[in-house]
């Protein structure tokens, strides 16, 4: 056949890694492969194309070579690369993975067997907690419906007192190996036993519990330690609590997803929590001692004279624990002054004695006190 670019038949660039390239030939191996196009003899010449690229490209060596002069053919005879002469003396080996799942097994033993071990399903489970229990852990019993082991037969689908036994067109190994003869040679194929489903056994007395499938769904309730600090979106695995695995295999794990509903006063960012207070501006001005609310109850705390609106006070420690770590975050309290909307007689009569004494009248262009409160709440 007329010599092609090997990078170009594998759709790469001159200089692609190895992983690349063994990604390119298994994408194109799919597409061409002659059990995919039977009878199409363009797929089959593009399969013994892509083979002979990917034999020089994927060895060291002939790649060197191949990138220094263009070719590996150094000799009279042969296809360039030890007579390369179709898929004898090819290692499949690899891609039984990926072969397996068009052509029902795979090359030479590639393939996975239906009765080995198999671990069991995952599950995942919601779970909403309030806002104080997200902060300082709880712990809840769940109720979950999972496929477990049938006691009846211990998992086997067989009857009390009788096992499976083993198929007798397999002999047990759930695959049936077949060989063809194909332009690139013999190639041989696993596909499943149709006898046994894959399963290398059969079973003629089935277990009346489970009828033969050797599972049956059960509810359980399982008590979940939900640590402290979690918050929206985390996932806690719980190990082996999943549903039951197959022929011996390890049971699958319990996935338990978060959500925290909002609380109407604290708002968390991390590990951090924020809350407003509200004072009055007089409160602000001559300074006053409050009590700010926090997860772990009321605190005092000291609003400083001249307090400005929009101060932020960090509380050190009074945050949200962090989850497996040491410590916690910290709580800010932003002062909201207020402004009242109306005055009685005395509060008017005040209020004016301070305009004065600060040198402000209010009627003769300048800003009044009120104003200024105004202007920086605005």
């Amino acid at each position: 056949m007329a010599k092609q670019d090997y990078y170009e038949l594998l759709g790469l660039q001159k200089g692609a890694s190895d992983d690349e390239i063994k990604k390119a030939f298994r994408k194109l191996a799919i597409k061409y492969h002659p059990d995919k196009n039977k009878g199409d003899k363009e797929a089959e010449e593009k399969f013994k194309e892509i083979n002979e690229a990917y034999q020089v490209l994927s060895d060291p060596q002939k790649k060197a070579q191949y990138d220094q002069f263009g070719t590996t053919d150094f000799s009279s005879g042969g296809g360039g690369f030890n007579g390369f002469n179709g898929a004898e003396g090819f290692d499949f080996g690899d891609l039984g993975d990926i072969f397996g799942s068009f052509f029902g097994g795979g090359f030479n033993g590639g393939s996975r067997r239906r009765n080995g071990p198999e671990r069991g399903h995952d599950l995942e489970y919601n779970v909403t907690l309030k806002f104080e229990e997200a902060v300082f852990g709880v712990e809840k019993e769940i109720s979950i419906t999972r496929n477990e082991n049938c006691e009846s037969c211990n998992g086997t689908g067989a009857k009390a007192g009788t096992s499976p036994k083993t198929c007798d067109k397999c002999h047990g190994t759930g695959q049936i190996r077949m060989q063809r003869s194909t332009p690139l040679g013999n190639i041989v194929t696993q596909t499943t036993c149709d006898k046994c489903g894959g399963r290398g056994t059969i079973i003629t007395d089935p277990c009346n519990t489970c009828h033969g499938t050797g599972k049956v769904r059960k509810n359980r309730k399982i008590t979940i330690k939900i640590p402290a600090g979690v918050d929206t979106g985390n996932v806690i695995p719980l190990r082996g609590h999943g549903e039951h695995g197959k022929n011996g295999g390890p049971a699958g794990d319990l996935y338990i997803n978060i959500r925290v509903i909002p609380h109407n006063v604290f708002k968390r960012e991390g590990n951090d929590i924020y809350i407003d207070t509200h004072i009055s501006f007089a409160s602000a001005a001559l300074g006053v001692e409050i009590k700010v609310p926090t997860v772990d109850g009321d605190v005092k705390y000291t609003i400083p004279s001249g307090t400005q609106p929009e101060t932020r006070f960090r509380l050190k420690g009074k945050g949200v624990p962090r989850v497996n770590g040491n410590g916690r975050g910290d709580q800010y309290v932003k002062v909201v002054v207020d402004v009242p909307k109306s005055l009685n007689e005395k509060q008017k009569e005040a209020l004016k004695m301070f305009m004065e004494a600060s040198g402000e009248k209010g009627t003769d262009g300048k800003k009044s006190f009120f104003d200024k409160i105004k202007d920086s709440l605005n």
